[in-house]
């Protein structure tokens, strides 16, 4: 090895370590900021770039823009942009979600979940097309385009039952959903408080399990060695 290249690898190995003992200092030094404290990075985020993440709705209608559609409005919007995967009348398309309907079936053996159903918020409906609708092509609509295509949803679920009702951020608010009451709080931390077992069993906790029936007791096993045809 030459004697150039030899002193180009202790200089390569000084200067490494310079900057591991740095890195261990700037560390140290972060390690005792206190909370609060600024650290003199970057800058103060400008009020446009706030307002445009800060797009979150909440269930009473804080934070709903302003802006105004009508269920007669967002038809001619909903056909054009969102009809191909959620069908012309909130049917579904396909495998992709159905918006319209099924008003009274969650307690049946296969609900439908749709926003009129099911929802307990009709700002929610607002918030959920902003962010992320139509599909591939989110944030594309405008305020008002949002607002006309969530009253024609709500038409679509009886809801609103005028072509021109006009929906804003004071009407929408006020709207009251049919599954409104069939929502509550996590209440587990005292309705199963009794449950609790401050030394819960970690190993070897249940006893080994018992075979109490088997299917040809109960005719489910077909008696012939061929099963019936399908489709």
């Amino acid at each position: 090895m030459s004697r150039s290249a030899s002193a180009l690898r202790a200089l390569t190995a000084s200067l490494a370590a310079l900057s591991l003992l740095t890195s261990v200092a700037v560390a140290q030094q972060q390690l005792a900021i206190k909370p609060g404290a600024k650290l003199g990075l970057g800058r103060v985020a400008l009020p446009e770039e706030i307002k445009a993440w800060d797009t979150d709705v909440r269930p009473d209608g804080a934070g709903l823009p302003d802006g105004k559609g009508t269920p007669k409005l967002g038809d001619a919007i909903f056909q054009e942009r969102c009809s191909t995967c959620h069908g012309e009348f909130g049917e579904g398309v396909g495998r992709y979600p159905v918006l319209a309907g099924g008003l009274g079936s969650l307690k049946a053996d296969r609900p439908d979940k749709t926003v009129g159903s099911y929802w307990s918020d009709a700002t929610t409906l607002f918030d959920y097309i902003k962010r992320a609708m139509p599909y591939g092509n989110a944030r594309s609509l405008t305020d008002d385009e949002i607002y006309a295509v969530a009253a024609y949803i709500l038409s679509m679920n009886d809801v609103i039952k005028d072509e021109n009702f006009e929906l804003n951020k004071n009407t929408l608010a006020k709207i009251k959903m049919p599954n409104a009451a069939g929502f509550y709080e996590d209440d587990r931390d005292t309705t199963e408080k009794h449950f609790w077992n401050k030394s819960p069993c970690m190993s070897n906790c249940r006893d080994e399990p018992k075979v109490i029936g088997r299917a040809i007791s109960v005719d489910v096993t077909p008696e012939g060695k061929n099963g019936p045809a399908v489709d």
